[in-house]
């Protein structure tokens, strides 16, 4: 995909998108000044293109009862424990968010638990992978 694949219509659309995936085509038409069906047709062309992969919810984790936000830097043990690593990433619940990272660490996690007992039991469980540094957040900016 090269930059002449998408116009300025193409990135406002995107920027819509972003600000509130709900909008109907029309009401993105009605902003960019195309009809609903040109708007649907750029953003199937956008997805063709993989620059839209899928569309998301985002929710208060606090409200369910998760707590407890932690950022976890994982340094694995060895090179051999990196795919049963991934396995576990995947199949782990309160890992909401992995990155395999370059510089300090190997993995920067974000989690979500709802006790510090929680992420306690959370973290006994990955020392089998390696050693972690924790970092809790204490409030979201964005």
């Amino acid at each position: 995909m090269s930059k002449q694949d998408i116009d300025e219509i193409d990135l406002k659309i995107l920027q819509l998108l972003v600000e509130n995936s709900l909008q109907s085509n029309k009401e993105i038409g009605e902003k960019v000044h195309l009809t609903g069906q040109a708007v649907g047709a750029r953003i199937r062309k956008l997805q063709d293109l993989e620059i839209i992969e899928g569309y998301t919810l985002r929710c208060n984790p606090g409200k369910l009862g998760l707590q407890v936000s932690a950022f976890i830097t994982v340094f694995m043990k060895s090179a051999d424990t990196h795919t049963s690593f991934q396995h576990y990433i995947q199949r782990t619940q309160p890992i909401v968010e992995a990155h395999r990272i370059s510089g300090e660490g190997c993995y920067l996690l974000r989690v979500q638990v709802p006790t510090p007992m929680d992420l306690n039991d959370l973290l006994g469980e990955m020392v089998q992978f390696g050693n972690y540094k924790v970092n809790l957040s204490i409030g979201q900016l964005k």
